[in-house]
């Protein structure tokens, strides 16, 4: 049955990065790009309707705040999908979570302080961590049954003898799709107890989850822990709206959100736009059905990637996600160095991926699609990736 979701959307000239910076990031017009991380769909008519409305019925576009009904809007999405109760007190805003890592970095950190992230992982964990002069500390994971684990003893030992500050989770994981286990988690959030480091847990993604797999926020599992985690998170992923510039921080310790907010004062980076209220409200109170279908066709979308991977390139290993709309494949029967790696795909394939060692040095000879495309823009990438890896 032919879906919504099926419609090939034009987004050249829209000033979108993804599709409008091909010349300058590829070299080449010509490239399909399955990069960074937006849907090519439609976001949803809830969220445009709301901004529409917005538009005709607020004559001044000056200084906003947040309303109540948004507050609102957030506590009721989370206790319903996520069984986190929080509080208005808890909830901060930022322009995004990349900002928001920053934020944490600064106000949990000193220069030169050790802040551990796992390979690989989303390269902003890196670069914000660098750029604010602190040091990385990275614990690799491993492929296990093509599913990423964690090395709890490397951990451990880390945190024993680095004097670790604060540890950065992504979860679920970007780029392998990891929906960490609550054994995980716990795991994990045990060693920071135990170890006093901050765990700051991004979970931008924890509303894109494919059955039968569940995801569990670090900070609903035990009380214990609202103490020392901190949740990134935002609906601008979920709800493909990335534009607005919205995204939330949930801090139940009132001494580490004390923290947040005054380093949030050094730069004026608490308020957002209004069309960032806006969009957040409409899409947590009136979204759902978006979402359910939306899901429903990136199944689709993920069966129809493992499938071509088994059949046209069996030698190729693909970590299927069990969350995100992100696949991450190795590519090392090519032979090549990263760099010329990813240059073949673009030369030879003529498709636009992640380069895997941007994630850290664990992503050498990996690369990350985008698979949140119709179906037909799809196909016409796995051909793509096929001619790159035979010719």
């Amino acid at each position: 049955m032919e879906s919504h979701f099926d419609e090939v959307i034009n987004r050249l000239e829209t000033n979108s990065i993804k599709w409008d910076t091909l010349e300058d990031r590829y070299g080449s017009t010509e490239v399909l790009p399955m990069w960074i991380a937006d849907m090519d769909f439609k976001t949803p008519k809830v969220v445009l309707d709301a901004l529409k409305n917005t538009l005709e019925n607020c004559p001044v576009l000056g200084y906003t705040k947040a309303p109540d009904s948004l507050y609102e809007a957030i506590i009721d999405w989370q206790q319903q999908k996520h069984n986190m109760s929080l509080t208005r007190e808890a909830i901060l805003f930022s322009p995004g979570v990349v900002p928001s890592l920053a934020l944490v970095v600064n106000a949990f950190t000193s220069p030169e302080d050790n802040v551990m992230i796992h390979d690989p992982v989303y390269p902003p964990f890196t670069s914000m961590i660098t750029a604010n002069q602190r040091k990385v500390l990275r614990s690799e994971l491993t492929i296990k049954d093509n599913q990423f684990v964690m090395n709890f003893e490397e951990i451990e030992q880390q945190f024993k003898t680095k004097d670790v500050k604060l540890f950065i989770l992504c979860n679920p994981h970007n780029p392998g799709g990891r929906v960490w286990s609550k054994d995980e988690l716990i795991q994990l959030s045990e060693l920071c107890y135990k170890y006093k480091v901050i765990l700051v847990s991004d979970e931008i993604h924890g509303d894109l989850i494919f059955n039968p797999h569940r995801f569990t926020s670090v900070v609903t599992i035990d009380e214990r822990y609202q103490d020392f985690v901190v949740t990134l998170t935002a609906a601008t992923k979920t709800f493909n709206m990335a534009g607005t510039k919205n995204s939330m921080i949930y801090v139940y310790n009132e001494g580490l959100r004390n923290l947040l907010v005054q380093e949030q004062h050094k730069s004026e980076q608490s308020g957002i736009n209004t069309f960032g209220y806006v969009a957040t409200e409409a899409a947590y109170r009136l979204g759902d059905d978006w979402l359910a279908d939306c899901l429903d066709y990136l199944e689709g979308n993920l069966a129809l990637v493992v499938d071509f991977f088994a059949t046209e390139l069996p030698e190729v290993m693909v970590v299927k996600p069990q969350g995100t709309y992100l696949v991450w494949f190795n590519a090392s029967s090519l032979g090549l160095e990263d760099q010329a790696l990813t240059q073949h795909f673009v030369e030879v394939g003529k498709i636009g991926l992640n380069a895997g060692i941007d994630f850290g040095p664990a992503g050498s000879q990996f690369l990350r699609m985008n698979i949140a495309t119709s179906r037909t823009t799809l196909v016409e990438g796995l051909k793509r990736i096929k001619y790159a890896f035979t010719h």
